[in-house]
């Protein structure tokens, strides 16, 4: 039995870093799926996910002891206030959840280390 327990699992152990990114991959992936508002009740539990999602990334950035650079997490942080406030005119009808998907994708990709692309 101990053997077993220490054996190699299936799965490679995965890096915060790719974790971050299939969290952000499938929340864009559900925002990319309810930009034509065919669906509401979707669209807000897509806001909603994404929302958590920038509510925790903030709550992180926002630590004193978080690692990133400071330049960094401000406009981390902004980018946090700009989808909370952006995602309310989304969902009163006042603007469109594709802004949102943009945002992600730049995060993304730089969790993948390719920077910003033009």
């Amino acid at each position: 039995m101990a053997r077993t327990a220490y054996a190699t699992p299936g799965t490679p152990a995965r890096s915060l870093r790719g974790i971050e990114y299939d969290l952000f991959a499938r929340v864009t992936h559900r925002l990319k799926a309810t930009l034509d508002r065919r669906n509401l009740a979707a669209l807000a539990a897509a806001l909603h996910d994404n929302h958590q999602l920038w509510t925790v990334l903030a709550a992180d950035v926002a630590e004193p002891g978080n690692a990133l650079p400071a330049p960094l997490r401000a406009r981390l942080f902004y980018l946090y206030e700009f989808t909370d406030q952006h995602s309310r005119k989304v969902l009163a009808g006042d603007a469109s959840a594709e802004v949102l998907v943009d945002i992600n994708t730049a995060i993304m990709r730089g969790l993948r280390g390719e920077g910003i692309k033009p």
